[in-house]
């Protein structure tokens, strides 16, 4: 982890050379996210509820998800970024090192301007419980905790995964953006909203719902079962099988020879 850190401090350095553009980034990525909260605003001013779903109740699945999101985009962008390391052949440099490929790739790409999408999140995590008017047990901040990491496992899961098939198909594949903007995209809403089909797959496939509906049920006193509040573990069983492939595909990895 120490070399980890180090690779952070150096980026981090690096991307403050430049600190009105890093700040112009920063207002960019909270301005993204609020052009939805502030639609879902005026869409509950309109409405009042979402399927039996309060608007604050929705805003603290939307900044759980935006949170979550936005932390791993940080620290976890050098997956989403890998196919181009794969084309260049810089990925060769990496096998030679005597370093863990994880480790390495994790290292090679932080993006500290998805600092705004989180101070963003927090925002509307603190409006919507304040809001609630939730009475708050160790349980529920138990539950509220491991939703939020189980939340940065998920996604980052997700850009290992999609990471790893550039070990077969070279390029990056457009169409993995489906897991990790429409993951988030859907993730944002309660999952009750969607189709049956819809709540399985990212209940039992992608276990987003895991990692913020079901345990949002225990806290918001939807539900009294205190099991809810350790379903964001599930978020590591999904973690493995990611790994796993990512172990295979390092394994048949050929170099392009760039």
């Amino acid at each position: 982890m120490t070399l980890y850190f180090k690779y952070m401090l150096l980026l981090f350095k690096a991307q403050m050379q430049y600190r009105a553009s890093f700040l112009l980034l920063v207002l960019g990525q909270c301005l993204t996210p609020f052009t939805v909260f502030a639609g879902l605003y005026f869409m509950f001013e309109r409405f009042g509820e979402m399927k039996g779903w309060s608007f604050y109740e929705v805003m603290l699945c939307f900044a759980l998800t935006h949170m979550a999101f936005s932390i791993t985009e940080c620290f976890a962008r050098g997956f989403d970024m890998f196919s181009s390391l794969v084309v260049s052949g810089d990925f060769d440099r990496l096998l030679v090192r005597p370093r863990g490929t994880i480790l390495q790739v994790l290292g090679s790409k932080f993006e500290f301007s998805r600092v705004g999408r989180l101070l963003l999140g927090i925002g509307v995590l603190i409006w919507a419980i304040t809001n609630l008017g939730l009475e708050w047990t160790p349980l529920k901040i138990t539950a509220l905790v491991l939703a939020q990491a189980s939340g940065v496992i998920i996604f980052a899961s997700i850009f290992i995964l999609c990471a790893s098939f550039s070990f077969w198909t070279v390029q990056g594949l457009e169409i993995a953006n489906i897991l990790t903007d429409g993951g988030r995209e859907m993730a944002q809403y309660p999952l009750s909203i969607y189709h049956r089909r819809i709540q399985q797959f990212f209940t039992f496939i992608i276990p987003f719902g895991c990692a913020n509906y079901l345990p949002l049920q225990y806290i918001l006193g939807r539900v009294d079962n205190p099991m809810y509040a350790f379903l964001p573990l599930a978020g590591l069983l999904f973690l493995a099988p990611c790994l796993l492939i990512w172990q295979i595909g390092v394994r048949r990895y050929r170099s392009t020879g760039s």
